[in-house]
């Protein structure tokens, strides 16, 4: 069984492609695995003494939304039940005349802790039973490789806004986040008269390894090229606070044609200067 949330889409979510920017995909996901953890029959409340925060989480970009009136579908279950987490997947999707446009399948796996002491804790016998209801088997998935060091810092401020109700910084953040950092990144690259080439988001993987309090100095997040292809590229990144790192993440990039709505070579400029930050961080 899959649970069906209702996701309005709002004109704030577009990017300067005319897409719904992937970082918005985040936030309706959120608000889809609320929606599905809150069903009445569902053991894990919203309320009380205990909690549910998000361990990883992988995401496939299939095909852009653009903005509409009418709301797009997101359906989600559960694919793996350990003693301490469980996996989420959901797919966000149109359906049609012509049949299902699915624009992104994502698996998040969340761990349920005590807010008190911020300490994991087991899954009960009857959130067990819950979830076991929306069980169905995942697919197989390729990881990428984060290896490589670090050539570009960006100082992170957090902001009170991208504080969470545990007091820490809601993981929808470190998407836009790292985003940014991306953008600065490419930025640097950037020689005088240089062709870039516009692109796209097609895979974003996030692990989350501690929760990241406000505080007002900056945190800095790394970011370096782990794999440069043809007509692709693959941003790692981390957030850090000294020796510590928060999050890190992987972060698929595809060279995009406006015109044909399309997968498209990287201008020769463009590919040579993320070859030659591939090289810098000792994998060309």
């Amino acid at each position: 069984m899959r649970h069906t949330y209702e996701c309005p889409i709002r004109w704030a979510d577009m990017d300067l492609l005319g897409h719904i920017n992937n970082v918005a995909y985040l936030d309706y996901l959120q608000e889809a695995r609320i929606a599905t953890l809150s069903a009445p029959a569902d053991g894990f409340r919203r309320s009380g003494p205990d909690g549910v925060v998000v361990v990883r989480h992988e995401m496939d970009f299939l095909a852009p939304l653009k903005f509409r009136k009418r709301p797009v579908l997101i359906d989600s279950w559960i694919t793996e039940i350990k003693a301490g987490s469980f996996v989420m997947a959901s797919e966000i999707y149109d359906e049609g005349p012509e049949g299902r446009v699915v624009y992104l399948r994502s698996s998040s796996r969340q761990a349920p802790i005590v807010l008190e002491t911020e300490a994991p804790r087991r899954i009960s016998p009857e959130e067990r039973a819950a979830l076991e209801r929306y069980l169905e088997p995942a697919e197989s998935r390729k990881p990428l490789s984060s290896a490589g060091t670090s050539q570009h810092v960006y100082p992170l401020q957090v902001r009170w806004s991208d504080l969470d109700p545990y007091h820490h910084v809601n993981n929808v953040k470190y998407v836009e986040y790292f985003q940014e950092a991306r953008i600065q990144y490419s930025m640097a690259m950037h020689q005088a008269g240089d062709v870039f080439g516009d692109f796209v988001v097609a895979r974003i993987d996030v692990e989350y390894l501690r929760p990241t309090p406000y505080r007002d100095e900056p945190y800095e997040l790394h970011s370096w090229i782990s794999h440069v292809g043809r007509t692709s590229a693959v941003f790692a990144g981390e957030v850090r606070d000294g020796d510590t790192v928060h999050a890190r993440t992987q972060v698929v990039t595809v060279g995009f044609d406006k015109e044909t709505q399309r997968a498209a070579a990287l201008p020769a400029d463009h590919h040579l200067r993320l070859t030659e930050q591939l090289a810098a961080s000792g994998l060309a």
